[in-house]
């Protein structure tokens, strides 16, 4: 009875919210949006506790690995690797017990394979002949050892091993090694439970390697190398730097909470990263064509990643966003995940209105959002705003291309820049992982090969670099 009494309530709230035109999420009009709304969002700061930790894991290796997991960890293991076997055995249960998902799985590991390929595809090596006898060139030579960086927290990212995985494999990269927070294996479940531990704060310790079992499935399926239960900024020390039992990589890619994050920024140059991701977002235009039932599903699926995710429509049609007001309250009454999206839409959600959609176009480029969506009828003013818009990590063009297709099973990378950073870098692809390297080749005597050395002699000269003068001369005698 107390329950539909609530439930009561909370209707006629809304209905009353709705007959005033106030609503959960924010409407303005494009005039009085402000200028801070385009700036970039950092959630995070310079850590100290993040700089020790790298400092200590790179002074004492696996010694401080294991410090680290007893404090910060449900499972201490006793070594860090998870077997092989274990992997594999975690792919055979996710087939036998949830088909379903194991096919999902592995309908998107395929297509985010062939899509990274098309793009490996487009990474030409060349050789070419500026002058006679000059030949310059270009080689795409992929790192030799990446390492793959996935969470595990309130909600583990298996589709993360996807996307992650999916274009280093289609870069030729040879050893891809995985880390991802531990967790109590099945064999030491019942002595955890019989000690109180295997809880936050009061890690299992000594017991077996293990991980969250659908991202284990999925790291199998995707082809990782091999596997450590080791999160956190720690887990990225060791990638960076190696360990006595996780070996050091060139590259380090994915998602993670504001100290992984931080951790990353800070290995930078030690190795590469493939970006510093911060809170999602989701910028949708859309017209009367649109269905505002999907607008909101749209809105309310980025609103539920985190009480900081932003979710924001633009449209020239006040009526149309009333209508996904109105849904997205009615959406919210039913979601599971309702305590994060209501938040992240209270907070930072807005709609605003805008005169025409060209105007949009132009609020989305200053923005330039993680994730964009035209939602628009197929017609010439969707192709104009095509061509419109260029700030985005990925487009998502009509009402058919939802944006969660791209997170999860269109071919799409769902790991994308944030922030305002999508003005100058794209989303995570096979370009993370090669070098793209150059070459020369002189023919002795060539046409070519005299006139770079009396260039570059002369150069040498107006700098006063007499070393790299004489170099060049001496190919002329």
């Amino acid at each position: 009875m107390k329950m539909n009494m609530c439930y009561t309530a909370n209707a006629l709230f809304r209905k009353a919210r709705i007959y005033t035109g106030k609503y959960m999420i924010k409407i303005q009009k494009a005039e009085d949006v402000e200028d801070s709304f385009f700036n970039g969002r950092n959630f995070g700061a310079s850590l100290d506790l993040v700089r020790d930790v790298l400092k200590d894991v790179q002074e004492r290796g696996d010694v401080a690995l294991h410090e680290y997991s007893a404090k910060f960890d449900v499972s201490a293991p006793q070594s860090f690797e998870i077997p092989q076997e274990e992997l594999k055995a975690a792919a055979e249960k996710l087939h036998r017990e949830n088909p379903a998902l194991y096919d999902a799985l592995c309908y998107s590991r395929d297509l985010a394979l062939r899509f990274a390929k098309k793009q490996r595809e487009s990474f030409d090596d060349f050789e070419t002949e500026l002058e006679p006898g000059l030949f310059t060139g270009q080689k795409n030579i992929a790192v030799e050892r990446a390492g793959v960086y996935v969470p595990a927290g309130r909600f583990p990212l298996m589709s993360t091993m996807v996307m992650t995985v999916a274009p280093a494999v289609a870069a030729g990269v040879k050893d891809i090694i995985l880390c991802t927070p531990p967790r109590v294996h099945p064999d030491d479940r019942a002595a955890a439970q019989s000690a109180g531990q295997g809880l936050s704060g009061k890690p299992f310790m000594g017991g077996k390697a293990y991980a969250d079992e659908n991202i284990m499935a999925a790291a199998y399926l995707c082809g990782v190398t091999r596997a450590f239960a080791c999160g956190g900024s720690q887990a990225i020390a060791a990638l960076a730097f190696g360990t006595e039992s996780i070996p050091a990589v060139d590259v380090i890619v994915g998602p993670g909470n504001k100290f992984v994050a931080e951790a990353k920024k800070l290995v930078y140059g030690t190795v590469g990263i493939d970006m510093l991701a911060g809170p999602t977002e989701v910028f949708i235009i859309a017209d009367s064509s649109a269905k505002p039932a999907w607008v909101a599903a749209d809105l309310l699926a980025q609103a539920e990643h985190d009480v900081v995710a932003q979710p924001v429509l633009a449209t020239p049609d006040e009526t149309f966003a009333k209508k996904v007001a109105e849904e997205i309250e009615k959406q919210l009454a039913t979601l599971a995940t309702r305590g994060t999206a209501e938040q992240s839409v209270n907070t930072y959600g807005r709609i605003i209105i805008t005169k025409d959609l060209v105007q949009a176009a132009e609020l989305a480029n200053r923005k330039a959002p993680e994730h964009l969506e035209l939602a628009l009828s197929a017609g010439e003013e969707r192709d104009k705003l095509v061509s419109l818009v260029h700030n985005y990590g990925s487009l998502f063009i009509g009402h058919d291309a939802a944006e969660v297709f791209g997170d999860y099973a269109a071919g799409l990378n769902h790991t994308l820049p944030t922030s305002g950073s999508a003005r100058f870098t794209g989303g995570l692809s096979v370009r993370v992982f090669l070098k793209t390297v150059t070459t020369l080749r002189v023919e002795a005597g060539s046409k070519g090969a005299v006139a770079s050395a009396q260039a570059s002699a002369q150069l040498g000269d107006a700098e006063g670099l007499a070393g790299h003068a004489r170099a060049a001369r001496l190919r002329l005698e």
